[in-house]
C-alpha cells in the first residue's frame, strides 16, 4: 500500500477504535470496519493483535450467514447491516482480502509471521467449530474420539463455507512456509487447539494431516513427546491430568491411520530405535514410556506397530532395552511392566507371533539358539515375568467377564472398553486373536519343553473358558489326537479337569468333533490311529494313576458307548493301522445296554471282517483284539450273540476266508482275500438292500454280480501248509467257543431267576441256544434252500428226491474241512445238533450211496469217505442222536469192507428214521448241568444192532477184542 503519514494513521486508528465514519458521523459497515483493520495491519505493526482480533468477527459473521442459508434455504437477514446477498458478498470480499494480506506477510517474512498467523487461524477455526458445531443456537453433541467414517460430513460442511475454507488455506500456507525450518510452532498451535476444541476440531486435523502426512506425523509425535517430558508423566497415568497433549496426538494419529499407517508405523519404530542409541537426555529416556502410553490409549496404533516391533527386537536390541531400564526405580519399573501387560492383553494383530517371541525369549526350546549375541540373563527373567503376569491378567479378565460390575469397571479404565461402552461382556483381543491358533498351541504344549508347556497349557485352559465350546473342544480334541506318549496324553486329562467344572459337555463335544473330522477325511490316517489308541489308553487308566486320569476315564466310557456305530465303521478302514487302532479301542470300550438292530449288525459285520483280515495277515495282536470285541459283543445281549455266531460261521465258510481253514472258495462267492480285486456278492447285496433274504423262496431276489470279471482262479492255487490251517482252525474254534460262552452269560443275565431251566448252568458246556445259532448258520451256509426244513427223518422213498441236494452237501463237506469241527461244536450243545438234521441226512445218504457202489477191497482205499463216515457217526453219537452201541461203530470202519460199512450206515439210517432227532426227546438234567436223552424210551433198538453183530461175527478174527464194546 502507499505510505501513510502519522496523522493519517492516527485518524485511521481512531476510526477503528470508535467504529464511526469521521466524515459522515455514521456507524461503519462491517466491510468498512474490517478494511480499516486491514489497513492498520499493513501499516501499523503494534496494532496487529487488535486488528486480527477484530477480523475474527468478520469470519464469525460469514460462518453464521453460511449456516443460516443452509438451514433456511435463504440468505435474508444475514450479514448484519450489510443485509441480504449484498452483505454476504461484501463479507466474502473482505475474507479474500484478509487471505491476500496475511498470505503476503507469510510469503515475505515466514519466520516472523507464520507462527502468529498459523496460531490465529487455527485458534479461530477451533472457536468456530465449537461454536457452530451443532448448528445455530445449539452445541454439537459429543462425538467418539475416532469415529469410523464420521469426518466426511463435517469436512464437506466446513470446506463449503468460504470463511473456514480460507482459514484452512491460510494455516496450510503457514505450515508449508515453515517446512524448511522449524514447523514446531505451527504444530504446537494445532495440538493446543485440538486439546481445547476436540472433537469438533477433528476435521481440521484430518484435512491438514492428509495434506502433510510425513511432517504432521513426525511433528505431532515430537511435540507430544516434549509435552510428555515437560509434565513428567509416566505410562499408565490419565491422559488429561499431566500430559494434556497426548490425547490430541492419539486423535490425530488415529485419523491418519486409515491412509497413512505405514508412515505412522515407520516413525514410531524410528523413535523407538533412536531412543536406544547413545545418549542420556530426557527425551530419550521418556521415549519408550511415551510410546507405551500412546499404544495404551490407541489400540489401532498398537495393532499397526506390534508385529513389526516384535520382528525388530533382536538380541542386541533386547540387551539395550535391559540396560536402559535396569537402572529405573522399582516402582517405576513395575508400573512400566504393568503397562506392557495391559498392552499385550489389548493386542490382536500378531498376537501369536508375540506369544512365541515371549516364550522363545523366556524359555527357548532345547537346541534352539537365536542368532546374534547372547541374551543377558536379565532379559530372560524379564520375559518370564511378563509371561507370568500376562497369564495372570488374562485369567482375571476371563473369569471376571460374567460379572457386570467387573465389566463396567473395565470399561471405565480400559481404553478398549471405553471405545465400546455397551459391549457386555468385554472382549479380550489377545485371546480373540489366539482362537485361530489352537492347534499350534497344542503342538507346542505337547513338546513338553520345560516351563513352556505349563504356560501354554494354562493358556489353553483360559482359551477354553473364554470361548466355549469350540475352543475348548478343539483344544481337547487336538491333545487327544496328537499325543504320542502317556505323559503327553496326561495333558488332555489335566485340561479336562480344569474345564469340566464350567463345561460339563466338553468331552462329548471333543470326541464328536474328532469323529466328524475322521469320517469327513480331514485327518491323516496316522493321526486317526493315534487318536483311537489314545482313547483306548485313557479307558485303561485306573484311579490309582491320579484323580484327573480317573475322572476323564470315567467320563469317556459313556461318551464312546453312545458313538459305538461311528467307531465300528472304522474297523474295515483301508488303512491297516487305523483299523487295528479301532479294534483295539472297541476291545476296551463299554457297550450300551441295548443297540438298535441296524447298528448291531453293522458293528458285528465290521468286527468279523476285522478278525478275518487280521487272521489272513497272521496278526496275533489283531486277532486277539478282534476276538475280544466279538466276545464282548456276544455277551451284550442274546440278539447280539446270535448275530456274532452267525456272522462268524458265514464268514469262515463263504468267500476267500474258507481257504484259511483248508477249504476251497465256493463257486460264485466273492473273495475277501487281501489284495484281491474280487467283489463279495454278499456285501454287494447288503449295500443294495437293508437286509438280505436267505429264505431261498421263489420270490427272493439277489444281485447276481457283473458279467466279465475275468478268469476263475485255478483250483488248488495258493494252498496253505497243514500247520497253518491247523493254527487258524484252532484260533477260530477257540473264538467261537468263547463267543458261545459269552452268549451263555448274556442269556443268563437277561433271563429271570424264576424261568424254566432251558439253559445249562455254569460248567455245563456250550449253551444250547448258542449251539443252535451255530447250527442255523451252518445250514444257511451249506444248504440255504433247506433252512427251516422239517427235522423228522424222511422215509427212504422220499429221500430219493433229494439226491442232487445230498450230493451238494457232501461236496461242501469235502471242500470245507471246517464243517466237521463245527458239527462237533454244535453236538456239544445238546440238543442243537437236531437242527442240523438236513445236513446229516444229506451227508449220510451220499456216503451210503458211495459205499454201496465202491469196488475197493477195503475202506482205507477211500480215505476221505472213510474219515467222513467215522466223523459223522461220532458227531451223531456226541449229540445223542444215536445210542452208545451204534455210536461206537465208527471204530471198526477202517477194518471193514465197503459193503459192510454200507450195511452199518443203513442200520443207522433205519434207526434215525424210526427215532427222529427231535429236541423234544431231550430233558434237562440239573445234576449234570445240561440236556440228556433217555434212549430207553425209544423204539426197540435191538433190531438195528443185528447187522452190527453179524459184521462182528464175520470179522471175529480181527475184531474180537472190540466185541465187548457192542454188548
Amino acid at each position: 500500500p502507499s505510505p501513510r503519514s502519522a496523522a493519517e494513521l492516527w485518524q485511521e486508528l481512531k476510526t477503528f477504535l470508535s467504529g464511526v465514519d469521521p466524515a459522515q458521523g455514521t456507524q461503519l459497515s462491517p466491510q468498512a470496519h474490517a478494511r480499516c483493520a486491514l489497513l492498520l495491519l499493513r501499516c501499523l505493526p503494534p496494532a496487529r493483535h487488535a486488528a486480527l482480533h477484530h477480523l475474527r468477527a468478520v469470519f464469525d459473521q460469514q460462518v453464521c450467514a453460511h449456516l443460516l442459508q443452509l438451514e433456511t434455504g435463504t440468505g435474508n437477514g444475514a450479514g448484519g447491516s450489510g443485509g441480504g446477498a449484498a452483505g454476504r458478498a461484501g463479507l466474502g470480499e473482505v475474507v479474500q482480502e484478509v487471505q491476500k494480506v496475511l498470505g503476503e506477510f507469510v510469503r515475505l517474512n515466514p519466520g516472523a509471521w507464520a507462527p502468529v498467523v498459523s496460531a490465529w487461524s487455527v485458534e479461530l477455526m477451533g472457536q468456530l467449530s465449537s461454536k457452530y458445531g451443532g448448528g445455530l443456537g445449539e452445541p454439537l453433541p459429543p462425538l467418539p474420539p475416532n469415529p469410523a467414517g464420521g469426518l466426511a460430513e463435517p469436512l464437506r460442511l466446513w470446506t463449503s463455507c468460504e470463511a473456514t475454507r480460507t482459514l484452512l488455506e491460510i494455516y496450510t500456507q503457514c505450515l508449508a512456509a515453515m517446512m524448511g525450518g522449524c514447523p514446531d510452532a505451527c504444530v504446537d498451535a494445532l495440538l493446543d487447539t485440538s486439546v481445547q476444541h476436540s472433537p469438533h476440531f477433528d476435521w481440521v486435523v484430518a484435512h491438514i494431516g492428509s495434506s502433510f502426512p510425513g511432517t504432521i506425523i513426525a511433528r505431532v509425535l515430537s511435540c507430544g513427546l516434549k509435552d510428555f517430558c515437560a509434565h513428567g508423566a509416566s505410562p499408565g497415568e490419565g491422559n488429561d491430568k499431566r500430559a494434556p497433549k497426548i490425547a490430541s496426538v492419539v486423535g490425530i494419529l488415529g485419523h491418519l491411520a486409515s491412509r497413512h499407517s505405514g508412515s505412522i508405523k515407520q516413525e514410531l519404530l524410528r523413535m523407538f530405535h533412536q531412543s536406544l542409541g547413545p545418549g542420556r537426555d530426557q527425551q530419550q529416556k521418556a521415549t519408550v514410556p511415551f510410546l507405551l502410553q500412546l499404544a495404551l490409549l490407541s489400540p489401532p496404533l498398537l495393532g499397526a506397530v506390534a508385529s513389526e516391533l516384535v520382528d525388530s527386537l533382536r538380541p542386541e536390541v533386547l540387551n539395550q532395552l535391559h540396560q536402559r531400564f535396569s537402572g529405573l526405580p522399582r516402582a517405576e519399573l513395575d508400573e512400566t511392566v504393568a503397562v506392557v501387560v495391559r498392552l499385550l492383553c489389548q493386542t490382536s494383530a500378531g498376537a501369536f507371533r508375540i506369544l512365541r517371541f515371549l516364550l522363545d525369549t523366556a524359555a527357548p526350546p532345547a537346541g534352539a539358539a537365536p542368532p546374534g549375541p547372547p541374551l543377558h540373563d536379565g532379559v530372560r527373567e524379564a520375559c518370564e515375568r511378563l509371561v507370568r503376569l500376562l497369564l495372570l491378567n488374562l485369567q482375571k479378565l476371563v473369569y471376571s467377564r460374567g460379572d457386570p460390575g467387573a465389566a463396567n469397571s473395565s470399561h471405565s479404565t480400559n481404553p478398549m472398553g471405553s471405545a465400546n461402552p455397551t459391549a457386555s461382556p468385554p472382549g479380550v483381543p489377545f485371546l480373540e486373536a489366539l482362537k485361530g491358533h489352537v492347534r499350534e498351541l497344542c503342538v507346542e504344549t505337547l513338546r513338553l519343553e520345560r516351563k513352556r508347556f505349563l504356560w501354554l497349557h494354562q493358556l489353553l485352559g483360559l482359551l477354553g473358558v473364554y470361548s466355549p465350546p469350540h475352543c475348548a473342544s478343539d483344544a481337547l480334541g487336538y491333545l487327544l489326537t496328537l499325543a504320542r506318549s502317556p505323559e503327553e496324553l496326561a495333558l488332555a486329562a489335566q485340561l479336562h479337569a480344569v474345564l469340566s467344572s464350567c463345561l460339563p459337555d466338553l468331552l462329548p463335544a471333543a470326541v464328536e468333533t474328532c469323529l466328524r473330522q475322521i469320517h469327513a477325511g480331514r485327518l491323516p490316517e496316522a493321526q486317526v490311529a493315534q487318536f483311537l489308541r489314545n482313547l483306548a489308553l485313557v479307558l485303561r487308566w485306573e484311579a490309582a494313576e491320579g484323580t484327573a486320569a480317573a475322572a476323564v476315564a470315567a467320563a469317556l466310557g459313556p461318551v464312546l458307548s453312545c458313538r459305538l456305530r461311528d467307531l465300528a465303521q472304522l474297523l474295515p478302514h483301508r488303512h491297516a493301522e487305523v483299523a487295528a487302532a479301532a479294534c483295539q479301542l472297541l476291545a476296551v470300550c463299554p457297550f450300551p445296554a441295548s443297540l438298535p438292530p441296524a447298528h448291531l449288525l453293522t458293528t458285528v459285520r465290521a468286527a468279523v471282517r476285522r478278525f478275518f483280515s487280521a487272521l489272513r495277515r497272521r496278526d496275533a495282536a489283531g486277532c486277539w483284539h478282534g476276538g475280544k470285541v466279538l466276545v464282548r459283543l456276544s455277551s451284550a445281549s442274546p440278539p447280539a450273540a446270535k448275530a456274532v455266531l452267525q456272522q462268524l460261521v458265514e464268514g469262515a465258510l463263504l468267500g476267500g476266508n474258507a481257504e484259511l481253514f483248508g477249504g476251497r472258495r465256493a463257486e460264485g462267492a466273492g473273495g475277501e482275500r487281501e489284495g484281491s480285486a474280487d467283489a463279495s456278492l454278499l456285501d454287494v447285496n447288503r449295500r443294495l438292500t437293508a437286509a438280505v433274504n436267505f429264505s431261498g423262496g421263489v420270490w427272493s431276489v439277489f444281485h447276481a454280480g457283473v458279467i466279465g470279471s475275468g478268469l476263475k482262479a485255478a483250483g488248488g492255487a495258493g494252498e496253505r501248509a497243514p500247520e497253518e490251517v491247523a493254527r487258524d482252525t484252532q484260533i477260530f474254534l477257540t473264538l467261537l467257543l468263547r463267543c458261545c460262552r459269552g452268549a451263555s452269560s448274556s442269556s443268563s443275565s437277561s433271563s429271570s431267576p424264576s424261568s424254566s431251566p432251558s439253559e445249562p448252568q455254569a460248567g455245563g458246556g456250550i449253551n444250547p441256544e448258542a449251539a443252535k445259532a451255530v447250527a442255523a448258520a451252518l445250514v444257511e451256509s451249506v444248504c440255504p434252500e433247506a433252512a427251516g426244513a422239517d427235522l423228522v427223518w424222511p422215509p427212504e422213498e422220499q429221500a430219493r428226491g433229494t439226491v442232487e441236494r445230498d450230493l451238494r452237501i457232501c461236496r461242501s463237506f469235502r471242500h470245507q474241512p471246517l464243517l466237521f469241527p463245527l458239527l462237533r461244536l454244535v453236538a456239544a450243545g445238546r440238543p442243537a445238533l437236531c437242527y442240523c438234521s438236513v445236513l446229516l441226512r444229506g451227508l449220510l445218504a451220499s456216503l451210503m450211496a458211495y459205499w454201496e457202489g465202491c469196488r475197493e477191497s477195503k475202506t482205507t482205499g477211500s480215505p476221505w469217505h472213510l474219515q467222513a463216515s467215522c466223523a459223522l457217526v461220532a458227531v451223531m453219537a456226541e449229540g445223542s442222536l444215536l445210542p452208545p452201541l451204534l455210536g461206537n461203530m465208527h471204530e471198526i470202519f477202517p477194518e471193514l469192507a465197503p459193503f459192510e460199512v454200507h450195511l452199518l450206515l443203513l442200520s443207522v439210517w433205519g434207526y434215525l428214521r424210526e427215532n427222529s432227532p427231535l429236541p423234544q426227546k431231550f430233558t434237562f438234567r440239573p445234576q449234570r448241568g445240561g440236556f440228556a436223552r433217555d434212549f430207553a424210551r425209544d423204539a426197540d433198538g435191538a433190531k438195528h444192532l443185528a447187522v452190527l453183530h453179524s459184521v462182528l461175527h464175520r470179522n471175529i478174527h480181527r475184531l474180537g477184542l472190540l466185541a465187548g464194546r457192542f454188548r
